[in-house]
């Protein structure tokens, strides 16, 4: 298969409009043209990542950190960034990133993390807002099924856990064909009435154009009638950070012992215990910090994640237990996930997790 295939699919996955504003992730080196060798899934892209692809003879690395964050105006090899992109230039590599679009996504990074922990009732703890969008048409009855299907399938009607959402109304459409139309119902020049069904579903904001195509391409009208309308509700199925329940509640030091085992923690920083069980933990891979004040509000026991504000030790600390990991060890999973969603797409590809630990952070 070819490169692009494979990242089609993982863009599917995790569409790039989910990632944050301050993110770069998606293609970041090379030509997606060419034949796929192999795909080496890593955390960071660094100079022996790119050798370790080489000696693979893979084409292809995917990551969750980005290489490239800021613009360049030259490419000299004058740091380990400048060096990966000549190397991997010089050698023929892709490089894919997904970043804050994979921590968004549902059943994303932080998803994969809280299966790891082993938690149940798993839900987003900051849901995406400002992100959907309302499609109204009408479609004459005999067609609506059809119509119906066409949008559901190119990723309409998606609430929550349910999906083939709509609303259906019946009523009856007027219009009279202009010469030089071809009307699928109705005679030129005469006013026409048809009864129809007006469909209404949600959807992604970012899929607008292709609903807007798959509706254009399955209706029976040569000019289809169609409205777009902004919805403020939460997206509960994107959206940063999970929150989840244990099956069985822990003590802190329990909970925090288990997590230093299964994270291969060098240190597991704390806030001061207050003695509560832990049940209800709330969680962020990486720098998630700023969901403090969400998990505190939805009463969760924990808050786990990468890095902590030295501050945040002494604003919360009467509200929650903070967990503070390291961002490396929190989102070590995510190499799996890459796999996971690879493997199922593509069962003959050569693919591998990188054997290169690319955490900059040393524990004496």
């Amino acid at each position: 298969m070819k490169i692009k295939e494979i990242v089609n699919a993982l863009e599917i996955f995790a569409p790039l409009p989910l990632q944050d504003g301050f993110d770069n992730a998606g293609l970041q080196i090379g030509l997606t043209d060419a034949e796929a060798t192999g795909a080496l899934l890593c955390l960071d892209v660094t100079e022996a990542v790119v050798d370790e692809a080489i000696a693979l003879g893979y084409n292809l690395i995917v990551s969750h950190h980005p290489l490239i964050f800021k613009g360049y105006k030259s490419i000299t090899g004058r740091d380990y960034v400048e060096r990966c992109i000549l190397k991997a230039i010089k050698n023929d590599i892709v490089i894919f990133s997904m970043h804050t679009n994979l921590d968004n996504a549902p059943q994303g990074v932080n998803f994969k993390i809280a299966e790891e922990i082993g938690l149940k009732n798993v839900r987003i703890l900051e849901p995406k807002e400002n992100q959907l969008l309302k499609l109204v048409t009408f479609v004459p009855q005999a067609q609506a099924d059809e119509v119906r299907n066409a949008l559901f399938e190119a990723g309409c009607g998606c609430i929550g856990n349910y999906d083939s959402c709509s609303y259906n109304l019946e009523g009856k459409g007027t219009f009279r064909a202009q010469p030089g139309t071809h009307p699928f119902c109705g005679e030129i020049g005469q006013l026409h009435e048809e009864h129809e069904v007006r469909i209404e579903t949600v959807l992604p904001a970012f899929l607008k154009g292709k609903v807007q195509k798959a509706l254009v391409e399955v209706h029976p009208y040569e000019e289809p009638a169609y409205d777009f309308y902004p919805l403020q509700n939460e997206w509960t199925q994107a959206g940063a950070g999970i929150i989840g329940e244990l099956e069985e509640p822990e003590t802190e030091t329990d909970f925090l012992r288990r997590i230093k085992k299964l994270f291969e923690v060098g240190c597991v920083k704390h806030s001061r215990m207050t003695g509560r069980l832990i049940q209800t933990v709330a969680l962020c891979g990486g720098a998630g910090a700023f969901l403090l004040p969400k998990a505190v509000r939805a009463h969760a026991d924990v808050f786990l994640t990468g890095e902590v504000k030295y501050h945040d030790y002494f604003s919360y600390e009467n509200d929650i237990l903070i967990a503070e990991i390291g961002h490396y060890e929190s989102e070590q999973y995510t190499k799996d996930l890459l796999y996971s969603i690879i493997r199922e797409k593509f069962p003959t590809l050569d693919a591998q997790l990188t054997r290169v630990n690319t955490n900059p952070i040393k524990y004496l």
